[in-house]
């Protein structure tokens, strides 16, 4: 296949103009950021972004290039279909619930970050530790948005995926360095009106190829391969369960979501850019199901692509630009590739904000400099973010399938960090040593649990355990069941700590975490007004 050199200035030009938006945002920020602090402007916007904004960025974040690549692959499979194509509906579901339960406590109290009430609550020391999943979290986000922009410029320009990636990385670095918030909420509209309109011209093309048969008909029917609209055997219940919980509460506590409504102008706002954010992510897996279905219809021997099937070569993770490119016409599957890089830079640039932002405003402020200057913090933010991006394009060298990463990105961040959240918004009584315990028994039962992705086996093989290709495969819902135990956990242990302590069962001058006041060491930020709230002030936090 020769290079195709339409689609490469096409691609170009749209990188061009992204960049351009990305470079008169961060000019409008500086020029909006009189009497407001400088960083707050970098990472919540000055609190000033209005829903049309906010519900773009919002719903550009989740739209990435893993979400419609992942979208169109697991409908595609013939062992999932449509049935287990989760993520519109989780993240729908997520965002909504989000707003109607955690905007209020967070904006209210005007927090910078998700890790801002971690650290109110249980010390320095354990937001330090809670950082970590987040940290990874993003970083694997990232690194799985640039793998699908990588494999897909490589089937449509038959350009080098590393290139691909390299090139989308720099990027949403400059203009993410360049503006924070503003840059990335700006350059978030028109990759979302680009995302659209791309799409959804192709999906006419694509359903009436004539190699490709009426998709509602092999919606039920057996034809090139088996239905695409899916089953879930009773077998696989439990993980299917287990997915969905993970993608509804495990997409909450992501510094990506909260920095989107706590930019709001208002806490009514913020909730109303939740809601409509949900609504939108559904909507925009659509265009992606549709070419998952294409895709199970066609027959490829009447295709350029020929025999084996891209599902016999291993090539399922491409499946969506792979239809792009062989059942629509050239000028069409560029629009397509413009889509999926618009969807890839919309997500990218979030999570790389979101990994700097905590660093620079929970790490390097509160912790490592606790007297830095605005324009300190600003340089640690930054160059965080020219660290992390280099570190997630290494990855996405790296990445075998789009599907594996997006969902690996997130486990950390349920079965430990949901839990913590919850508690430090909704159970301020809870103290360090209840955070402790918690982080430890959730680490320790996710690692057991092993990561087929990785090839790393189960130490705990939870009932009914299968094995796969000589690896165990987890069917219980042992994420949900790990998140339940870290919470229960922590709420536990807090209280034992506390009741240990008051009836001087344990003597005070071992309380360093200093939950009853005291002399001991601090190694976190004053509570007492919380404990107060409370109605608890033996047991108020310090």
């Amino acid at each position: 296949m020769a290079l195709n050199i339409p689609g490469l200035i096409s691609l170009s030009v749209f990188f061009t103009l992204t960049l351009a938006i990305g470079i008169w945002a961060s000019w409008k920020s500086r020029k909006d950021q009189h009497n407001r602090n400088p960083t707050e402007m970098a990472i919540v916007g000055g609190r000033n972004i209005n829903v049309f904004i906010g519900l773009f960025t919002a719903t550009a974040t989740w739209v990435g290039g893993a979400y419609i690549n992942g979208t169109a692959e697991i409908v595609y499979l013939p062992s999932k279909g449509l049935l287990w194509v989760q993520a519109p509906v989780g993240f729908a579901l997520s965002l909504v619930i989000g707003g109607f339960v955690f905007v209020n406590p967070m904006r209210s109290k005007n927090y910078v970050t998700v890790m801002d009430p971690l650290q109110e609550t249980y010390g320095n020391v354990m937001g330090s530790l809670l950082f970590i999943p987040p940290l990874l979290g993003e970083v694997f986000w990232f690194a799985a948005i640039l793998a699908s922009l990588g494999a897909t410029m490589r089937v449509i320009l038959d350009i080098g995926g590393s290139l691909a990636i390299v090139i989308s990385a720099c990027t949403v670095v400059l203009y993410t360095l360049l503006g924070g918030l503003y840059s990335v909420a700006y350059t978030d509209v028109i990759q979302l009106v680009f995302i659209t309109l791309s799409l959804w011209i192709c999906i006419p093309f694509a359903l009436m190829n004539s190699a490709t048969e009426s998709i509602y008909y092999t919606a039920t029917y057996q034809s090139y391969q088996d239905p695409w609209i899916g089953k879930i055997g009773k077998q696989y219940l439990g993980r299917w369960l287990d997915d969905f919980f993970f993608l509804v509460l495990g997409s909450i506590p992501w510094q990506t979501y909260f920095q989107r409504v706590l930019s709001a102008a208002s806490p009514g706002q913020a909730r109303l850019i939740s809601y409509l954010s949900g609504l939108g992510c559904f909507l925009m897996a659509i265009p992606s199901v549709l070419i998952g279905a294409v895709a199970a219809s066609t027959d490829w021997n009447q295709t350029t692509y020929g025999l084996p099937s891209p599902l016999e070569r291993g090539e399922s993770a491409m499946i969506l630009p792979l239809v792009l490119h062989y059942l629509c016409p050239a000028y069409i599957s560029v629009a397509g590739l413009g889509a999926i890089a618009a969807a890839a830079m919309s997500s990218a640039d979030s999570a790389l904000l979101s990994a700097g932002s905590m660093f620079a405003h929970n790490i390097y402020r509160k912790i490592l400099r606790k007297k830095a200057t605005e324009a300190e913090v600003l340089w640690a933010m930054r160059t965080s973010m020219l660290v992390f991006g280099a570190v997630a394009a290494g990855l996405a060298f790296y990445s075998s399938s789009v599907y594996d990463l997006w969902f690996l990105s997130g486990d950390l961040v349920y079965a430990l960090l949901f839990p913590q959240l919850c508690c430090a918004l909704f159970a301020p009584s809870t103290n360090t040593y209840g955070s402790a315990a918690g982080f430890l028994v959730g680490l320790v039962l996710r690692l057991l649990a092993g990561e087929p992705a990785l090839g790393i086996p189960p130490a705990i093989c939870y009932p009914p355990c299968s094995l796969v290709n000589g690896t165990y495969s987890q069917l219980f819902p042992f994420k949900t069941f790990t998140m339940l135990l870290t919470l229960g956990t922590i709420l536990a242990v807090s209280y034992l700590a506390a009741v240990l302590f008051q009836r001087n069962i344990l003597p005070r001058r071992w309380d360093v975490c200093n939950i009853m006041g005291g002399n001991s060491t601090h190694i976190h930020i004053p509570l007492q007004q919380v404990g107060k709230q409370m109605g608890s002030p033996t047991v108020a936090l310090e």
